[in-house]
């Protein structure tokens, strides 16, 4: 079998392909999705051991406390359900998290547990799913994949606290009661692509999606919302203990075009040390930042840059939709999974045309359909997951070094794994991946594929091996 790797260890600043000047607009949604080169997979019913390709960069050396890429074994996919409640699984995916307490029958599969997960795209409603025994399908077929049920129904949490959402982000995470709560919370978050005031952005609701009783909305301290309003996971506790005491929620946001820095963001929060809830509206305090690749101006709406505060992979048209922090026996990593841009990077349109950044300069013809979705786009993208040391962020945490000195010591391309990894511009796909969850008890990282089902995602598997 092939398999496809690409791992970096402190490798030196690279040049890269474009201008990190914010853009003016993103392109929608959905557009292309390529990768490096296609990937043969042999058909096999067994899980998946992902191996290093002979032509690709290995890290020099990963200690035992690293989780490394090929740690991670490939066990296969399943579908969504169907919709429910006026919403579906079409165009979704972009915010995923792992309940240990849901499906209580699913021992009996080895996949206990259930995800939440935000459904369409348009209509941001949140549904509880259970977790099915996973497929590895050599045709790429999902008809062969085993299907997930529905646990709870899709529902608004978000009690009329936002109003409508351009090209919407948003996050989920469960965590048991914390400080003086009684039960366990769904934390949530939600952005849109222009946010030029500093909006209250998160909250908590109960698990019963049908009666929320939200919480919220709440400020991230002076941080602007490009680099907090996306993406949500827990923090390991005994990790926060030590580096960010009673904060065990990790949020962020990756923006294209340099708005949120030159790389992913990262901040450490713990809402309920600041009130049980906090009052509508409040600024939260309590938040340490672990990476930002750049600085915060509390009169700028996106973060100031230079080129020395770049991730060593950046590129514009990049998009980290989901994160997780790995941990199995004494090894860990923080992730983040998303579509990584190859090649050149530009401000303008799909077939290649420029739009002028700065003010002055020509400005062209829109193309016909379908290439006239302005945005920041690349010659060629691939499924990516990246890894950080969680003992870089301890020291961004405890001010040893910079947010922006840690740099990801490893990335693996599971391309060959998804089920539509090809640019489709005609249908508007450009994304290739959405949000991801962890079970830490049974060490398995599910990551979303997003419209690889007709326009439903489908949800892959991945085990940490020993």
């Amino acid at each position: 079998m092939k398999k496809h790797i690409r791992a970096l260890y402190l490798l030196p600043l690279i040049v890269l392909f474009a201008c990190s000047m914010p853009g003016e607009t993103a392109a929608p949604d959905e557009g292309p999705d390529p990768v490096d080169a296609p990937l043969e997979q042999e058909p096999t019913d067994a899980p998946v051991q992902i191996d290093s390709g002979s032509d690709q960069i290995q890290p020099e050396s990963l200690t035992q406390q690293l989780i490394a890429p090929e740690d991670l074994i490939y066990l296969g996919a399943f579908r969504l359900p169907e919709g429910s409640n006026g919403s579906n699984w079409e165009y979704s995916g972009y915010a995923l998290t792992y309940y240990p307490d849901g499906d209580p029958n699913g021992d009996q599969d080895g996949f206990p547990g259930s995800l939440f997960g935000i459904g369409h795209d348009h209509h941001q409603m949140v549904s509880e799913i259970n977790i099915p025994i996973p497929v590895i399908s050599a045709n790429k077929d999902p008809n062969e994949l085993n299907t997930a049920t529905t646990l709870q129904e899709f529902q608004d949490i978000r009690n009329d606290l936002f109003g409508y959402l351009e090209l919407p982000r948003a996050g989920l995470a469960y965590l048991p009661p914390q400080g003086d709560q009684t039960t366990g919370k769904l934390y949530f978050c939600w952005g849109q692509h222009f946010q030029f005031e500093r909006e209250a952005s998160h909250g908590w609701s109960e698990l019963d999606l049908s009666a929320p009783h939200t919480a919220g909305l709440w400020h991230l301290s002076d941080y602007t919302n490009y680099v907090g309003n996306d993406y949500l996971f827990p923090i390991p506790e005994n990790w926060a203990q030590v580096n960010t005491p009673g904060l065990l929620l990790a949020t962020g946001r990756f923006r294209d075009g340099a708005w949120g820095g030159l790389g992913p963001a990262l901040l450490a929060i713990g809402p309920w040390t600041e009130g049980d809830p906090p009052p509508p509206g409040a600024i939260l305090e309590n938040v340490i930042p672990l990476l930002l690749y750049g600085t915060s101006d509390p009169n700028a709406p996106e973060i100031i840059t230079s080129e020395d505060q770049r991730m060593i992979t950046y590129a514009e048209a990049d998009e980290w939709s989901g994160g997780a922090w790995l941990v199995s026996d004494n090894r860990s990593a923080v992730i983040f999974v998303g579509t990584k841009a190859i090649g050149r990077n530009w401000y303008g349109f799909s077939n290649g045309v420029e739009y002028p950044i700065n003010e002055g300069e020509p400005v062209p013809d829109v193309p016909p359909w379908p290439h006239d979705d302005r945005g920041w786009w690349s010659e060629d993208i691939a499924a990516q997951i990246i890894f950080y040391s969680p003992n870089d962020l301890a020291q961004v945490a405890n001010g040893s070094i910079q947010t922006w000195e840690p740099q990801p010591y490893a990335s693996l391309d599971i391309s060959n794994y998804l089920f539509d990894p090809g640019f489709d511009f005609e249908n508007s796909k450009r994304y290739l991946l959405g949000g991801a969850a962890f079970d830490q008890q049974r060490g398995l990282l599910y990551v979303i594929e997003r419209r690889a089902d007709g326009d439903k995602s489908i949800v892959h598997v991945f085990q940490i091996g020993e």
